[in-house]
């Protein structure tokens, strides 16, 4: 009994709670039930309006999505109407597919595994040691162009027959842009291990050329034995040998001091290795070949003068000196064209902001070159020795248009303009050297006279690409189809001049149409693939994912995030490479500006 009246009392007590005279008669207890109340209200009301919020920001954001999805529909759109070719180009870029097919055929049928094609004796010749030349420079050409069965047929022959061991006094840039470049060209596209491995193989055999007291290296090289040297007929330095070096200097006659005249190192053949041998270094991870190539550039940098411009000819024991012609043609071009290709090649990173101030200096020393002939106002390049300056200008020169568009970019606004107009006005003198000859090509080289504007110096035609891969790159940044209709013409009269049924030559006389006997390797490498993209969408081979080495052969553009100290020669750190996105620098930057289309 007394359990069952204490819980009947207990359930009263609870119950209470529930009256409000309860509260009424204690204050306190009403006012923190009233706050309860009020707190319980807010956060209730909260919780709602957040959900409120969040159904309607649900809804923008569900709004926002479609309208990017049609955005992107739209841009889809766009692009599959801007990937689609005018006829005219469809047809145009199937005659020059058709002009490669000719040429290779004929390489094939006459000279296959030689270096180069003799069209009208139809036999090869070993222009560069028997390293399949040709073969090797068109394997690009091949893959770009879509040619499978050519191009695999040179695949087994690079597999199977090619050989470096050769005892042959190679030049050390020519076989470099042509056999390494083309190599790893081959390799960035195909993927194929082999032929990193044989351009591994050839850069090995050329290292030791680079081991001078500064660096710069010698400019010939035995495949086989090494031994490098100079050629005899580049300007004449003298190396002095103390007592002490008869260990390292074999010619030394006694013991005494020995001193050895040798010819000094070609500006442009000395300084023009650093894509290839960078790119080297990037897709094997080591970085001796790199180090060597920068060390050049470190060397020149030290006494780099404001102006920019070197001359042809730098003592690989001294470095640059004050000897020799100043020029963008023969000898000197390359040096200039990769400072700028070397700052694209790294992504424009810091690692690589020394290449573009130089190129930049370089870029105000050519400003200084530019004269206008009279009457009709050509714009053109000098050569300078000493103070004086030459009215003349090398077909060779003719890369420069390309070069002062594609580094126009990365200048401010006005000085973007300037350089892109003087292009434009350069391009132009150099499509006038072909059209102002009875048979439409260019001669070597033009001097300019007061009243007689330009005139054919040197009157061969030797195949050569500098005007067509500047057309090229004029219409690629501007979409101007005037420079298509250029490389055209240039191309008709390779067809009408050059084409013979067992390839195409070269002239010896661009007045009379006399033929040579030559199908220059770079005819493949350069002059058709040039043609060839001229009249392609810009989507193949795109400018801000690759950059094209002298001889025409595309690499990849990889960020570089390595240290490359001025002044620092030894003791380099090992280069470190980003294989992140190849667009990040550049494409942000080309597309803000208007120049891919």
């Amino acid at each position: 009994m007394g359990r069952s009246r204490s819980s009947s009392s207990s359930s009263t007590s609870r119950w209470r709670y529930c009256n409000p005279s309860y509260y009424l008669k204690r204050p306190k207890r009403l006012a923190m039930l009233f706050i309860a109340f009020l707190s319980c209200s807010f956060f209730l009301w909260d919780r709602h309006t957040i959900i409120t919020e969040h159904q309607v920001e649900i809804s923008r954001l569900a709004q926002e999505v479609m309208r990017l999805q049609n955005m992107l529909q739209e841009l889809k759109g766009d692009q599959t109407k801007a990937v689609v070719d005018d006829p005219i180009d469809v047809e145009r870029r199937q005659k020059v597919k058709e002009a490669m097919i000719h040429a290779w055929t004929s390489y094939e049928k006459y000279a296959w595994g030689f270096d180069e094609l003799q069209p009208q004796s139809k036999s090869g010749v070993n222009s560069f040691g028997g390293l399949g030349a040709t073969l090797i420079d068109s394997l690009d050409t091949l893959y770009i162009m879509g040619l499978k069965d050519q191009f695999q047929r040179a695949r087994d022959w690079v597999v199977n027959t090619l050989d470096f061991d050769k005892d042959y006094e190679a030049s050390v840039f020519e076989t470099t842009i042509r056999v390494v470049g083309g190599l790893l060209s081959t390799y960035d596209l195909s993927g194929d291990e082999v032929f990193l491995e044989k351009a591994r193989d050839i850069a090995d055999r050329l290292l030791p050329a680079w081991n001078t007291p500064t660096g710069i290296p010698y400019n010939i090289i035995n495949l086989a034995r090494g031994h490098p040297h100079n050629h005899g007929w580049t300007g004449v330095s003298t190396l002095f040998y103390p007592s002490s070096c008869s260990a390292f200097h074999p010619n030394r006659k006694g013991n005494v001091a020995y001193a050895e005249r040798i010819g000094d190192s070609i500006l442009a053949d000395s300084a023009s290795e650093q894509l290839e041998f960078i790119a080297l270094s990037q897709r094997t991870g080591e970085p001796k070949y790199q180090q060597k190539v920068e060390k050049v550039i470190l060397e020149l940098n030290k006494t780099f003068p404001d102006n920019g411009l070197l001359p042809i000819y730098i003592s690989p024991d001294r470095g640059p000196g004050s000897f020799g012609t100043m020029t963008f043609g023969a000898m000197g071009d390359s040096f200039y064209e990769y400072l700028l290709k070397a700052w694209i090649q790294g992504n424009q990173t810091a690692s690589v902001k020394l290449y573009r101030e130089m190129w930049e200096k370089s870029m105000k020393g050519l400003l200084g070159l530019v004269k206008r002939s009279k009457p009709s106002s050509f714009a053109y390049i000098c050569e300078k020795n000493g103070q004086s300056m030459s009215d003349k200008m090398d077909e060779l020169a003719c890369f420069a248009p390309g070069m002062l568009a594609l580094g126009s970019f990365g200048y401010g606004p006005g000085e973007s303009e300037k350089f892109l107009k003087l292009a434009e006005e350069l391009a132009w003198t150099c499509y006038n050297f072909y059209q102002s000859t009875p048979t439409k090509l260019a001669g070597e080289n033009y001097f300019f006279r007061d009243g007689e504007d330009m005139n054919v110096g040197t009157s061969w035609n030797i195949l050569r690409p500098e005007t067509v891969e500047s057309l090229f790159y004029l219409w690629r940044f501007t979409g101007n189809k005037t420079y298509q209709e250029w490389g055209w013409n240039i191309f008709q009269a390779f067809e009408k001049q050059s084409r013979i049924e067992s390839g195409y030559v070269g002239l010896k006389d661009v007045h009379n149409g006399m033929k040579d006997d030559m199908m220059q390797s770079f005819f493949l490498a350069e002059t058709l693939k040039y043609l060839y993209l001229l009249f392609s969408p810009p989507s193949v081979i795109p400018l801000d994912e690759w950059v094209f080495n002298t001889e025409a052969h595309p690499l990849k553009i990889v960020t570089r995030d390595d240290v490359m100290v001025p002044g620092k020669t030894d003791g380099q750190p090992e280069p470190k490479f980003t294989l992140r996105s190849r667009k990040q620098g550049r494409s942000r930057e080309y597309r803000e500006r208007g120049i891919i289309h």
